[in-house]
């Protein structure tokens, strides 16, 4: 539970004021107004302008990796032999993933 540290503090004649209907009543209010709401179901509605890419052709040409680059074991890119940070059972890491 969250503590306000900020709010003032209450003192034993406060608290003993407080009755057990004016607790239940506060508490009842705190969670009355809570909803919980699914970010899946309220994201699904949402439509960003000019993001329809439906008749849209991706071109990319992929070159084959080159005898001077590894790919990485950790992270499964692949990066230049300058990037190798060390081989262990044949797996080859990168320095950005040691």
């Amino acid at each position: 539970m969250a503590t306000d540290y900020d709010a003032p503090r209450k003192n034993e004649e406060d608290i003993s004021e407080d009755s057990i209907e004016e607790l239940k009543a506060r508490r009842s209010d705190k969670s009355s107004g809570v909803v919980d709401e699914d970010e899946a179901d309220a994201a699904e509605g949402y439509e960003l302008p000019g993001a329809d890419l439906s008749g849209e052709e991706l071109a990319v040409r992929v070159i084959p990796r080159q005898a001077d680059e590894f790919t990485c074991g950790s992270c499964f890119l692949v990066h230049h032999r300058s990037q190798l940070a060390y081989e262990k059972n044949g797996m080859q890491i990168c320095t950005e993933c040691e």
